[in-house]
């Protein structure tokens, strides 16, 4: 029997984004005196700009304010020189770069534009060729996981044992599967209850699976992991939220945007799709006169319920009847002086406790993809994929071809990884990287295919960003359900409503932009609502059954 395909179906909130996106009906409607209206919108990320579009094709006037740069963690820099006469641009994806099939809400919006996947090269994939695992010293080649010895193989097992042990896994993922709502609720919710408190690291040690193994199962399962890498960076996080992503197929048959991700959102930008209220051609683009807003410093309402008032880098100002804020959620108290009263303090309380991961990448552009290259003495590719507890951690290549200039992620790290590389300069970081791959190919020159400058970024020091993405600590989830719930609003006082929430922060499943999209869309929900407009009958969104197929509320 043929299984359904797995999508991003809850597990806290069971609706299906990507059937309420794809229903003829559309998302909704508002009455015909609020067509025109202008919503704030701000940043320019995965969130802002599929909700713009949605809030566009509905008939309101989406204003979207950006503090620095387009695609927000949806990052693709081409290294210059590249691009021209035809020919594939090279891309560093300093963000966002490997999108799970089961991303349904996200891959909508990418074959809705046309755009082109292709199988990303994780360790011991078809796409990846090889891989290299590099581990106290001892490097090993492989091209699948039967390669590997036996230990992996016994890592692998014990931890999918674990899963079923601790986690109704398959139980669960079969009712994620058929979208059986009700099922997966009755799953779900007393694992909510057990593991809200639990570390990752909690749950393996503690596994029945896993207690058979030595230690040294554990550290490499921390150190070389399974699917694309190594777990011990988030083996401190709450257990939830590795259970979402196992169960979800998050960190399964991924696959990279060609030509970048950042595409998506400038085609999203420049689109001119069937609108209500608006024009035969109008895009965002139009309606913006080609260029956002600048950074948002204020937010503010003169009256209980009045218009929220928006203030921009340069004095600025503009009122609305609806604000969607999608940037990080500390940027509203670091970056912007908002009204305190916009929030209840129980949600100001959530949005501060929010906890980011550092990551930080180094890319270098090459003259060829050399790696292909057949060593002589062995037989085999001259560099492989390569997973390591050096300071590197985990090292990909991207080919365009023979002969064609592509690019190597060098360096992609997480947490205490990441902050060593902090204070340095990307030389620095790219020097450290070759010492690094040079002890696991003391034969190969990699320097000598470099070309142009690198490319290099640690989220957490950027003033817009200060992190990568949330990795929630046990104890968060009742945090993560106040900002995921906040586009429910109707039993908020006046002067709480008509400012909402979405984007990583507010995603149940961080790291991954299928949880800013559905956010992003739970928003457009509740801004026409707000606005007095409503679903389709024939097509009920978020709101419409979120008291009954909602996250469950923990006592306290």
């Amino acid at each position: 029997m043929t299984l359904p395909p797995l999508t991003a179906f809850g597990p806290d909130f069971t609706f299906a984004h990507d059937d309420w996106l794809a229903h003829p009906a559309g998302l909704g409607s508002v009455p015909k005196d609020v067509l025109g209206t202008e919503v704030a919108v701000i940043g320019a990320g995965a969130a802002g700009i599929v909700a713009a579009y949605e809030l566009m094709k509905i008939g309101l006037k989406p204003v979207i304010y950006e503090a620095a740069r387009f695609g927000g963690r949806l990052r693709s820099e081409v290294f210059d020189g590249t691009g021209f006469e035809g020919r594939a641009p090279v891309i560093a994806e300093m963000g966002g770069m490997r999108f799970p099939v089961s991303s349904a809400g996200f891959y909508h919006y990418l074959d809705l534009m046309g755009l082109e996947t292709r199988a990303f090269p994780n360790p011991l994939t078809k796409a990846a060729g090889s891989t290299v695992v590099d581990l106290e010293g001892e490097t090993i080649f492989a091209r699948e996981l039967s390669d590997l010895p036996r230990l992996y193989q016994e890592i692998s097992d014990a931890y999918l044992r674990a899963l079923d042990e601790g986690g109704a896994f398959t139980e669960l993922q079969t009712a994620i599967r058929a979208k059986d709502a009700a099922r997966v609720k009755s799953l779900w919710n007393p694992i909510v209850a057990a593991w809200d408190e639990r570390t990752f690291y909690d749950f393996v040690t503690s596994s029945e699976a896993f207690q058979a193994l030595s230690f040294r199962h554990r550290e490499v399962f921390g150190q070389v992991g399974f699917g694309t890498g190594g777990w011990d960076s988030d083996f401190p996080n709450s257990m939830l939220e590795i259970l979402r992503v196992n169960l979800l197929g998050f960190d399964d048959d991924q696959r990279y945007v060609v030509g970048g991700v950042e595409s998506l959102l400038r085609r999203l930008w420049l689109a001119e799709p069937p609108c209500a209220h608006w024009s035969e051609g109008t895009s965002l683009a139009s309606l913006h006169g080609g260029a956002t807003r600048s950074r948002v410093t204020k937010i503010s309402r003169k009256s209980t319920e009045g218009s929220l008032n928006i203030c921009d880098q340069w004095g600025n100002e503009g009122a609305y009847d609806a604000v969607l804020v999608t940037c990080q959620s500390h940027l509203l108290t670091t970056a912007m002086d908002v009204d305190e009263n916009l929030f209840a303090q129980p949600l100001w309380m959530a949005l501060d406790r929010t906890r980011y991961m550092q990551a930080a990448k180094t890319f270098v552009m090459v003259d060829r993809p050399f790696w292909t290259d057949t060593d002589p003495q062995t037989g085999r590719p001259v560099m492989s994929m390569t997973l390591t507890d050096r300071i590197t951690r985990g090292t990909y290549f991207f080919d365009n071809g023979p002969d064609q200039p592509a690019a190597i992620c060098l360096s992609y790290s997480w947490m205490t990884d990441a902050l060593k590389l902090l204070p340095l300069s990307d030389e620095k970081r790219v020097d450290l990287a070759l010492k690094s791959l040079k002890k696991i190919y003391p034969n190969v020159d990699v320097a000598r295919h470099i070309r142009g400058v690198p490319k290099c970024i640690s989220w957490e020091a950027d003033e817009n960003f200060l992190g990568a993405f949330k990795g929630a600590l046990p104890g968060h989830y009742r945090y993560n359900h106040r900002v995921y719930s906040h586009f429910m609003q109707q039993d908020m006082p006046p002067e709480q409503r008509g400012i909402f929430l979405a984007g990583d922060s507010v995603s149940w499943t961080p790291a991954w932009v299928e949880g800013a999209v559905q956010t992003g869309l739970n928003a457009v929900w509740g801004i026409v609502a707000h606005l007095g407009g409503a679903s389709d009958p024939a097509n009920p969104g978020p709101g419409d059954v979120y008291d009954v197929q909602g996250p469950v509320a923990l006592e306290g």
